[in-house]
Parts: C-alpha cells; sequence; structure tokens
C-alpha cells in the first residue's frame, strides 16, 4: 500500500491545504488560524479552558501557552470560578471580539467558495464520509 493511496493520507492533505490557506488569509489579520479558531469558540458567557482543550483536542496545560498569547495580544481574558478556583473561563476583549468576527467572516467565505465548487450532492455525501470516518476512528481498536 503506497502512503498516497490511503484514505488518511487525503484526509491530512485536504485539511493541510485548507489549514494552510486559512493561516494566510489569517497572516492578514494578525492571527493564525489556530487562534481564529479559538477565537470563534470562545462565547459571551465564557467558555471553559477545559471546553477549549477539547475543542482544540490538547490538554488543559498544553492550552496555556496558547492563552497566554492570546492574552498578551490583548484577545481575551480570563476569570478564575470564585466557588471552584480550578474552574476558569476565557473571555473575548473587545478587539478578541473583532477579530472573532474577521475569523467568522473567512471562515464562511471560504465555505461559500466551497459550495460554489461543489455539487449539493457532493457536499452531501462529503459531510456523510467525514462524519461516518470520524465515527469509525473512534471506534477502532486496534490488535495488540
Amino acid at each position: 500500500m503506497n502512503d498516497d493511496n490511503t484514505i488518511d493520507y487525503y484526509l491530512k492533505a485536504a485539511w493541510q491545504s485548507a489549514a494552510n490557506k486559512y493561516n494566510q488569509i489569517a497572516a492578514r489579520f494578525g492571527i493564525t488560524q489556530a487562534t481564529g479558531y479559538v477565537l470563534i469558540n470562545i462565547h459571551k458567557e465564557g467558555t471553559p479552558v477545559s471546553q477549549i482543550a477539547y475543542l482544540l483536542g490538547v490538554k488543559t496545560t498544553s492550552l496555556s501557552r496558547i492563552l497566554n498569547n492570546l492574552e498578551a495580544m490583548g484577545l481575551i481574558y480570563r476569570e478564575t470560578n470564585r466557588a471552584d478556583k480550578r474552574s476558569v473561563k476565557v473571555f473575548l476583549t473587545e478587539l478578541g471580539k473583532a477579530k472573532r468576527e474577521q475569523a467568522k467572516d473567512v471562515v464562511r467565505k471560504f465555505n461559500a467558495y466551497l459550495d460554489e465548487h461543489l455539487s449539493q450532492e457532493e457536499r452531501t455525501a462529503a459531510v456523510h464520509l467525514l462524519k461516518r470516518i470520524n465515527q469509525l476512528a473512534a471506534q477502532y481498536k486496534p490488535e495488540e
């Protein structure tokens, strides 16, 4: 089996292409694709650090550096829960809200571009297939 014949090769290549495009566009706004993704997922009422870590697929401790950078850029601030000092929520500053809207706009435009170039059948089939692959990947238990 050649690496370029595996499903995961094409998944990675497609995502890498999209992520690179997002990074090129995000750089114009002084952020990265990952920064935009974090900003899009911070809600008005604040978002727990643990939820952001889950969305990014990283451990809470690994997220700390990313959040420190966002805080240094003036995009977010953190508040500790008074009742439970272990619980921290992240909130957007006004600048963070503006950057989030820019990130959302980039995502909307990119998806509109894809929708223009894919038939409804192709889009539906792609989404269905990706959901199925995600489900299968979660269920996969390698032999020991």
